[in-house]
């Protein structure tokens, strides 16, 4: 087998086996905790421009499936793991992990000490990094490249071209505008199981094809830095205006926390993973949440007068959703629409739901 290597910013090399698509690729290099859903991880688009490390030691067991995907490719710039499971069981099983990421041309690398790349993330941050095949050795131009490079455009990469429209399970309640700055296909199913008409739209739609023809709003996750979104930072000002009930998730989240002039930070290496603990300070309760991120919203600089911090992450003490004052709006950092509860915060999509009934005087 051929040999493939990373090679981090400050110069430190990784050296393993070859897997997956052979080639060179540049991005971000962060970690995730999880210990399954590297299909999901493969296919959501928040991590666009990263190369992703799979803390959990055994990746590609239960192989790759059609149906566990959350959204139509693989975003990934590469993807690093301790070991790789060449013959997966699962009777759901339809490709390897390997035949996945040579389809979708992802460079992938195996064989490393992922645990001491994860423990030098921990302690100086995510940084960026060139992964590459043997034969596919950077140069100095793409070393350089890789020292500068910067996930950007990310959002705009990411999102679809024209609205798509997911029929309800069922009687049509409720007709739902999904923003997609990044969307997984599992907030669109969440929403048409509660009897709602999904339509996606792209990210840049304006505030104007919303309003009144439409009875929510939902902003979804998507990668980057959300304080380069400034088009989308001032559409959701507007938007605000309506009153219109808003439900905001991870970046979307930290849009609209940036649309009522609050702050965002990156964070020294972000939080992904099945297992983050976030407690809800009006409910006195902690909950098991899925994350993704890299950015956090400055909790100093939410304006309490037009909303206020709801739940905060307990490793860090991070903000990790908001309320607001007087409006049917709420946003959450977090992942309600995966399980790792396994349902342990879905209520949110029916509170949403609430919202909107109570906006609508309670029709049903």
């Amino acid at each position: 087998m051929k040999k493939a290597y990373l090679l981090l910013a400050d110069g430190t090399l990784f050296e393993g086996t070859a897997v997956g698509y052979e080639g060179q690729s540049i991005g971000e290099v962060v970690f995730n905790t999880g210990m399954a859903g590297y299909q999901e991880v493969l296919t959501d688009p928040s991590y666009y421009g990263q190369v992703v490390t799979m803390t959990y030691p055994l990746i590609g067991n239960y192989g790759i499936n059609f149906d566990d995907y959350e959204s139509r490719k693989s975003w990934v710039s590469g993807f690093i793991m301790r070991e790789m499971c060449e013959y997966p069981s699962n009777w759901r099983c339809k490709v390897t992990l390997d035949e996945y990421l040579k389809a979708q041309k992802v460079v992938g690398l195996a064989g490393i000490d992922t645990r001491r790349l994860t423990r030098k993330l921990r302690g100086e941050g995510v940084m960026n990094g060139v992964i590459y095949t043997e034969g596919f050795e950077p140069d100095e131009q793409t070393i350089a490249e890789m020292k500068a490079y910067v996930v950007k455009d990310a959002v705009k990469t990411v999102t679809c071209d024209e609205n798509i429209v997911y029929p309800a399970d069922g009687e049509t309640k409720y007709r739902i505008a999904l923003f997609d700055y990044g969307v997984k296909y599992n907030i669109e199913r969440e929403l048409c199981k509660r009897g709602c008409e999904v339509t996606v739209v792209p990210a840049y739609t304006k505030p104007e094809d919303v309003v009144g023809k439409y009875d929510g709003v939902m902003l979804s996750n998507g990668p980057g830095d959300p304080a380069e979104n400034v088009e989308i930072v001032a559409n959701l000002k507007e938007l605000l205006k309506s009153d219109m009930p808003i439900f905001g998730i991870c970046l979307g989240h930290q849009l609209l926390a940036l649309a009522i002039d609050a702050k965002t930070t990156k964070l020294k290496y972000g939080h992904r993973g099945v297992n983050h603990p976030v407690k809800d300070i009006d409910a006195d309760r902690t909950y098991i949440t899925s994350q993704n991120h890299g950015y956090a919203v400055v909790g100093e600089s939410v304006d309490p007068q037009i909303a206020r911090v709801r739940y905060v992450n307990l490793n860090d003490g991070t903000v990790e959703g908001l309320e607001h004052i007087g409006r049917p709006v709420f946003t959450v950092q977090y992942h309600p629409e995966v399980c790792p509860g396994p349902m342990d915060t879905s209520y949110l999509f029916d509170k949403f739901i609430e919202n909107i009934e109570k906006s609508k005087g309670g029709a049903q």
